[in-house]
């Protein structure tokens, strides 16, 4: 057996072609989406992810509204910032690049957010609607790997799914998401007491814990379906995800690679939220 390899670079780029078709049905209607982007401080990383979507947006014919602001800002400015751009209508979606410098709490900063341009669908209300099944907004990662697993024609009802992970941002939308699928879905984090047994019996395994090869190949159920949502460097430098990739590849029926797989899904599906919002 060797897996499919789950393109979401060529799934993103026509994902961003119909973002794009529908921002100019918009503007016909005197709307153009706008993305306010909240970056506090200089990780390179963050200002990386930034540009990144930033690049996306004006691919999507959104208008991407910079906010940069020094890592000594006040949690009280940061706060005002927020309740400007929700006042400003020509925000649609409000990103705050995460994570925020030391000193600063995320969590009443992305509480503050307008619920209707919380494109990140971090917002507790969002959350709220996800698991009642009823989402407004859902967290572009999540969203990407859905979107990936039905494009792979991923049959999900009835399939014992398992999430390795549990971050807001990533583990919990990605279970309600599978649970909303009608999949039976296990979550897996640091405490889980014999992980192997849990991915050996999934259909579907999404891994999302930010560590390198904390799923192994020969833990995976033959024909097993492999979403890697991991970023890492390994003792190379080379990118690499949470998934043994190479030895996955003779195992799964279909996998996601890193770089190449759900990376570039993230930020084609937050366009979609913007323009969502927008109309």
């Amino acid at each position: 057996m060797t897996a499919q390899v789950l393109d979401g670079k060529a799934l993103a780029s026509q994902l961003r072609e119909e973002v794009a078709a529908a921002s100019k049905r918009l503007a016909e209607r005197g709307i153009t989406p706008g993305l306010a982007v909240v970056l506090v401080g200089d990780d390179p990383a963050s200002q990386i992810y930034v540009r990144h979507k930033e690049r996306a947006a004006k691919e999507c014919g959104v208008t991407a509204l910079d906010y940069r602001r020094d890592a000594d800002i006040s949690q009280e400015e940061l706060l005002a910032l927020i309740l400007e751009l929700n006042a400003d209508e020509n925000v649609h979606g409000i990103l705050v690049q995460l994570p925020l410098p030391d000193g600063l709490d995320a969590s009443p900063i992305l509480d503050a957010i307008d619920p209707a341009k919380d494109v990140d669908g971090f917002h507790p209300d969002n959350i709220g609607r996800l698991a009642q099944g009823r989402p407004r907004f859902v967290a572009a990662t999540p969203k990407g790997c859905m979107t990936l697993l039905a494009k792979a024609n991923v049959e999900l009802a009835g399939k014992n799914a398992v999430v390795v992970g549990r971050s807001n941002i990533v583990g919990k939308p990605m279970a309600m998401l599978l649970t909303n699928a009608n999949a039976s879905v296990t979550l897996c984090h640091s405490h889980t007491k014999d992980l192997a047994a849990e991915i050996g019996r999934a259909d579907v395994v999404v891994a999302a814990v930010g560590k390198v090869n904390a799923v192994r190949a020969e833990w995976l159920k033959p024909g097993a379906v492999v979403i890697d949502v991991g970023m890492n460097r390994d003792e190379n430098g080379k990118l690499c995800g949470d998934v043994q990739y190479e030895e996955s590849l003779a195992v799964a029926s279909a996998i996601t690679p890193v770089p190449g797989g759900v990376g570039p899904m993230t930020i084609a599906s937050l366009m979609q939220n913007v323009v969502l919002a927008a109309s």
